[in-house]
């Protein structure tokens, strides 16, 4: 999902990360932070401190810009993609902003190459990794996207600033090959302290780790007994990995997967709607549409919402990419396999109906500026995983096992990236246990593992998913033992979309008028 505000003013500029602009910055949050202590305790102001120490906590003490060289590559690449992937001004505009975008690449890589000190080999390994990917998107994607600009001297000037882009890019991947890969032994993981502080001020979750990943491996556990008694139901002669081998070959033929999704999509607005499960603000569908070429490498599915200050490009955008045509039936089926039945509901269920489009229609109603700007993954991700698993538990599906199953697999994979952050960021598992634990205790392939393993690298708090679930389920449960009788789904559901997306902490209080534990 992408998360963009909606402003354009900055929209010829970029990120500077020299060490003038980084030390201008750390000054500049250290004044805002002792301003914002100084105001009386508000969620508003709780958010925004938090935030603050967050991005003081990666500048001074984890040190992101020093051992990941993919931000410097993949950031400008995204600062490219989000000029391109919405029509909020006429292509010829746009075009002039990538121009000015691309015109600021030396200063971005003149940085790179001074701020980079000992990275962890991984992070260097998937920069190169992502490299040709990259440089592919500017020789082909970029100027695809703007081939209905006929102004002449713009093209030129695009063709200039494109092509001194891609230079630079191809000059950062022999950089990161030949100088900073021998010399990156740094260590990916944050340790205990920081882990904390870091889910601290993103999630406000200050539970001790070993209790939070008591909480995680329960969860775990409770839903690989629910995906055995679920396999039964299916075919008690068969172990459950044989019945999930066998779903996800239950798959629509890939010139019918669009019109699948269309059907998926009204059949969930309409049960939504239908059986009171939340208020959706705004009748109009996302517009489902073939995953634009220039994102095709990065996703399955996703969905591009409008952000909360955009003025002119308001549509949303449900993206489903499709096989090409070059490729061998074979691969055709191998790519098919993640369309299997199940996961298609819970990929409509999680994006649109009722996760993230439902929940950013709400935010749009939010009256206050910081909560349309600040986000908790906790509290987006946690809504979008706990949608999958509410929706069939009001009867979505008609307690059909084989959706069933789709629906715990997901939940298996979100598990295991509880289990595998913390575990792997606190010492207690290597990489290649990392795989092992999402291979035999998520049920994932081992090519899922790797990717999933290699992510938790870089993104440790990525037990955002179940952790928000969780909450989201306790609030529900102890909501309804305050509300008693006058308790309903919709009105709780409500009610939680009305705080916009802090940390569940925060909403917990709104809801119920205390600070009980979260979890």
């Amino acid at each position: 999902m992408e998360r963009r505000p909606g402003f354009h003013q900055y929209d010829t500029q970029l990120e500077d990360y020299s060490k003038t602009a980084i030390g201008a910055r750390i000054k500049a949050l250290k004044g805002a932070e002792r301003e914002f202590a100084k105001l009386p305790t508000d969620p508003d102001r709780d958010l925004i401190l938090y935030s603050i120490r967050d991005s003081l906590l990666d500048l001074q003490q984890i040190l992101t810009r020093e051992k990941n060289p993919d931000i410097y590559s993949s950031g400008v690449t995204n600062s490219i993609f989000v000029i391109m992937s919405r029509t909020f001004a006429p292509p010829a505009d746009r075009l002039r902003s990538v121009i000015a975008r691309e015109r600021h690449f030396p200063n971005v890589f003149a940085a790179a190459r001074a701020n980079l000190k000992n990275p962890p080999r991984i992070y260097t390994q998937v920069a190169i990794e992502q490299l040709p990917g990259i440089v592919s998107f500017f020789q082909h994607d970029v100027p695809d996207a703007f081939k209905q600009v006929t102004d002449s001297k713009l093209l030129a000037e695009f063709q200039e600033s494109n092509g001194m882009a891609i230079d630079i890019l191809k000059s950062y991947r022999d950089f990161l090959e030949k100088d900073l890969l021998p010399r990156s032994h740094g260590d990916f993981r944050l340790g205990a302290a920081l882990y904390r502080k870091k889910l601290l001020y993103e999630e406000m979750v200050d539970l001790p780790l070993d209790k939070l990943l008591e909480i995680g491996m329960t969860d775990l556990r409770k839903n690989q007994l629910a995906f055995a008694e679920t396999a039964a139901k299916i075919d008690p002669s068969k172990t459950p990995l044989q019945i999930l081998d066998e779903a996800t070959h239950d798959h629509p033929a890939p010139d019918h997967l669009l019109q699948a999704f269309r059907d998926i999509l009204r059949g969930l607005k309409d049960y939504v709607t239908d059986h009171h499960i939340i208020t959706i603000p705004s009748p109009v569908l996302p517009i489902l549409e073939e995953t634009p070429p220039f994102m095709r490498a990065l996703t399955f599915a996703s969905m591009d919402i409008l952000g909360s200050y955009e003025k002119v490009a308001k549509e949303a955008f449900f993206n489903v990419t499709l096989p090409e045509p070059s490729w061998t039936p074979e691969h055709v089926e191998e790519f098919m396999e993640a369309f299997s039945r199940g996961n298609n509901i819970g990929t409509a269920v999680h994006e649109a109906y009722p996760g993230h489009y439902v929940q950013f229609l709400w935010k749009q109603t939010i009256p206050s500026k910081v909560r349309k700007l600040l986000d908790a993954n906790s509290n987006d991700e946690g809504w979008a995983h706990y949608c999958e698993q509410m929706m069939q538990d009001e009867g979505y599906g008609n307690g059909d096992p084989k959706l069933r199953i789709g629906q715990l697999q997901d939940a298996l994979l979100r598990d295991a990236r509880y289990v595998v952050g913390i575990q792997m960021h606190t010492g207690k598992m290597t990489y290649e246990q990392g795989i092992d634990c999402f291979v035999k205790e998520g049920y994932q392939t081992h090519a899922i593992g790797e990717v999933e393993t290699k992510r938790g690298t870089s993104d440790p708090t990525y037990l955002y998913y179940t952790l928000g679930k969780l909450e989201i389920l306790k609030l529900r449960e102890d909501y309804k033992k305050m509300r008693g009788s006058a308790f309903t789904l919709e009105e709780f559901h409500d009610r939680f979309m009305r705080e916009g997306t802090p940390p569940i902490k925060i909403v917990r209080k709104a809801l119920l008028g205390n600070d009980s534990p979260v979890l």
